[in-house]
């Protein structure tokens, strides 16, 4: 009597559920390197190798902790290219008596292994993922009843959950929940930035970069360098570094956009947390000890934990909660095509060319960029919240539905009208000036309000406004900038939506075919 264990690229846990209370001479694992993962949108070749790569690993380490593996190569003849008829031909070669695997982690996939009992005949355990600190139950019950879905009080609840920075009475730590107030300053002239721990690739992942090159050459992206952790010992060294070199100053900076700076301060863990490399707790954990040890201050340390336990763990509980409708969601009736310059950076808005460059070569982004120059154009420019939702789930090394969609739609483009948000995250070209260097040398001027050189973020700001009045100005948030906008004049208001017309109006839209095929 065989079980057949599918382990998934973004369940690379040796405490995976699926992998408990199993005798392992009672068990083949299958792991799958399939066409439809990589192409059902044309992810950035840097994450294809990401995954490819650290499965490969995994498959390694599990054999030689005494699992039978049946691992399927992308370039295996008899490949079906997709996890259904993977598991199928598995079921089948090895005589299943059973399958148990857990549950995907975005809402196709589910759906998918929802099929599989009545597509193979056999019996199919799907197990919750625990790796996540709260369960989906849990998070229905928080959620059941509100009129606001706000991630602050959720977050509190969690510190409460965990204990992570609490006193034994019960209190945050230093007396407040939050101290954003003290993370939002501008890096000084000449800083001296500490990188990410950059790994030299094994044979391993070597054959990996060859395959994915042959394969999935025309994706987005840059492949090489390729310096990612693709082993738990790898990412738990990374993890280790950013905590000695990063985290003292993560929080002060970590708004900051500085040209040519890809990571600042940030971590870079996010695609291990997600493939399953590191556990949320854990990194967490360090991150705590350290400010205990006295290594890194409470600012930096909170802003860090709530990255993960606040916004991570309620991202995924958002997603849940509404899928598959937030999926489609489009509350401000946005419609415009995504521009080319996305894909391609070719722009005189020196903040995205910045952006999109950055994310081309490194496939990362931090979230400042992502929100409130990528999302925030995207927004008062009215792109289509699918069509800039696609991008953003190609274009980086982190991206998976489940935390991507409810990021971009919600969070980003307003499209879920305020589940996630209590307002649209718009701006104008201040606040990207206050937060980087980028404005100091764009062929535009952040200064000047409207006209042709004007930087175009200030007037689709104003015409974003005047567009979305009707829905938005009882917003108790947005009531100042409404109050501005009305104290206009007719003439200023006709030239700030003049301007924004004319800068539209040369905008190229993206060829078909760069998201999906």
């Amino acid at each position: 009597m065989t079980i057949l264990i599918p382990v998934l690229g973004d369940q690379l846990s040796e405490t995976l559920a699926s992998l408990r209370d199993v005798e392992r001479a009672d068990a083949v694992v299958l792991m799958m390197e399939v066409r439809a993962e990589a192409t059902y949108v044309r992810h950035h070749k840097k994450k294809i190798a990401l995954i490819f790569s650290a499965m490969r690993h995994f498959a390694d380490e599990l054999r030689h902790a005494g699992w039978t593996v049946d691992y399927v190569a992308l370039d295996d003849p008899a490949t079906t290219h997709d996890f259904t008829g993977e598991v199928r031909r598995a079921a089948m070669r090895r005589k299943a008596s059973g399958i148990r695997v857990v549950a995907g982690a975005e809402y196709r996939v589910r759906q998918m292994q929802n099929e599989w009992s009545d597509r193979t005949g056999l019996p199919v355990e799907i197990l919750e993922d625990d790796r996540f600190v709260c369960p989906l139950s849990a998070f229905y019950t928080w959620a059941q009843g509100r009129k606001e879905y706000r991630m602050e009080y959720f977050y509190r609840d969690m510190r409460r959950r965990t204990g992570l920075l609490m006193t034994a009475e019960g209190k945050p730590e230093g007396g407040a929940w939050n101290y954003d107030k003290d993370n939002r300053e501008t890096p000084p002239r000449g800083l001296n930035y500490p990188a990410p721990l950059r790994l030299k690739p094994d044979e391993i992942t070597d054959a990996v970069l060859v395959l994915v090159e042959a394969e999935f050459g025309d994706h987005f992206g840059d492949l090489l360098p390729f310096e990612l952790p693709v082993t738990r010992m790898q990412a738990r060294q990374a993890l280790a570094h950013f905590i000695a070199t990063a985290l003292p100053d993560f929080g002060r900076y970590q708004d900051a956009m500085v040209a040519g700076q890809h990571y600042l301060y940030h971590s870079v863990l996010s695609p291990c947390l997600n493939i399953g490399l590191l556990d949320p707790l854990e990194v967490c954990e360090a991150a705590v000890a350290a400010y205990e040890r006295g290594d890194a201050p409470l600012n930096s340390v909170e802003g860090f934990v709530r990255q993960i336990i606040g916004w991570r763990e309620y991202i995924r509980g958002m997603y849940w909660w509404d899928m598959p409708k937030f999926a489609g969601r489009n509350a401000l009736a946005a419609e415009r095509p995504l521009p080319e310059f996305y894909w391609t950076g070719e722009t005189d808005l020196r903040c995205l060319s910045e952006s999109v460059g950055q994310t081309k070569r490194e496939a990362y982004a931090h979230h400042i960029q992502r929100l409130m120059v990528l999302g925030n154009f995207a927004l008062i420019a009215g792109v289509s919240p699918q069509a800039i939702s696609d991008w953003f789930l190609v274009v980086y090394f982190d991206a998976y539905e489940w935390v991507e969609l409810p990021n971009v739609i919600g969070m980003s483009q307003f499209a879920d009208g305020g589940m996630i948000a209590s307002k649209p995250y718009a701006s104008g070209g201040a606040y990207i000036n206050r937060m980087s260097d980028y404005c100091g040398r764009c062929r535009y001027d952040v200064k000047q309000k409207t006209g042709p050189d004007a930087c175009p973020f200030n007037a689709l700001y104003w015409d974003f406004l005047a567009r979305h009045e009707k829905r938005l100005a009882g917003n108790m948030r947005m009531g100042n900038m409404y109050a501005t906008w009305r104290r206009m004049s007719d003439d200023a208001r006709a030239e700030y939506r003049a301007s924004a017309a004319a800068f539209l109006e040369t905008l190229e839209p993206a060829r078909e075919g760069w998201a999906r095929r």
